[in-house]
């Protein structure tokens, strides 16, 4: 799946009493990055995201690099973080571990939801309508970690008899949804797992003709990685967090375009992706 934006946030007082309300209180808001590039560059590119905390919150917001998303459950775990940015595997595993629930969500301009689904398409010309109709055919998912690529339609097929181990004539990952989409345009392949509003992409860049292509299957919607934080933390200071979470708009955000803005989310959303874990009996600490 595409790249996720790799940050996790952490507050400390720096000079407040605990007996000092707060509002009083001089803060800084810690904002780690977990280097998927340069880290200077990640920080510069960042710096938009703090200031619109900081000027949301009225204290400092300074960013630092994180190694790696168990590095980040971890300092969640041991308090010495309040909030973080994990993918929704991620989250999952973090909150067996740790008292930490999920309680923002972004949405970019580009996809303008919450949300995406996991797609199996074949190309009309196979005759392919149905999930029964894959047995024995070629077969093309993206990468074993992709959500939408490959953990949710894998899912979904088991769920409905299917055996993938089993039941495909031949099963290759293509190594991204593009390639998917166009070994499907070609008749490389019978049929492939795609994400929604990749092959979206693929059809505005005329990779893929939509006229060409049969839905065959199509998951429940797949929530976008979360914002979390400890449950423990002052309720006066989740309410601020979260409020300015809901202030940040309109910036540059990862590989996805422009951010539209945060909307609030809760702990249930991802039971989607506790019910996909259980049924391909994943080890969640390899998940991101």
């Amino acid at each position: 799946m595409m790249k996720r934006r790799k940050l996790l946030f952490g507050t400390a007082a720096v000079t407040a009493s605990a007996f000092v309300p707060m509002a009083r209180a001089q803060q800084v808001l810690t904002v780690g990055l977990i280097p998927s590039e340069d880290s200077r560059a990640m920080i510069a590119n960042s710096q938009a995201m703090m200031d619109m905390l900081s000027k949301a919150l009225g204290f400092a917001v300074k960013p630092f690099v994180a190694a790696d998303y168990n590095g980040v459950i971890e300092a969640l775990r041991s308090k010495r973080l309040d909030v973080a940015y994990l993918g929704p595997f991620s989250y999952v595993l973090g909150a067996t571990v740790a008292d930490i629930e999920a309680f923002a969500v972004a949405e970019t301009k580009k996809a303008g939801r919450t949300f995406y689904y996991s797609q199996i398409v074949t190309h009309k010309d196979t005759g392919i309508k149905t999930v029964a109709d894959l047995k024995g055919k070629t077969f093309a998912f993206v990468d074993p970690s992709s959500t939408s690529g490959h953990l949710f339609p894998k899912a979904g097929l088991m769920k409905l008899g299917f055996n993938t181990d089993k039941d495909f004539g031949r099963v290759i990952f293509s190594g991204s949804h593009d390639s998917s989409a166009i070994a499907v345009q070609n008749k490389k392949v019978d049929a492939a797992a795609i994400a929604d509003r990749i092959l979206d992409a693929a059809v505005s860049k005329g990779l893929v003709k939509r006229e060409d292509l049969v839905e065959v299957w199509k998951s429940d919607p797949i929530p976008e990685s979360p914002t979390v934080w400890r449950k423990d933390l002052p309720a006066d200071l989740k309410t601020r967090v979260q409020a300015a979470f809901l202030q940040v708009k309109n910036i540059p955000w990862s590989d996805q375009g422009e951010l539209n803005g945060f909307h609030p989310t809760n702990d249930a959303a991802y039971n989607i992706i506790r019910d996909t874990a259980k049924v391909l009996n994943l080890d969640l600490r390899k998940m991101k």
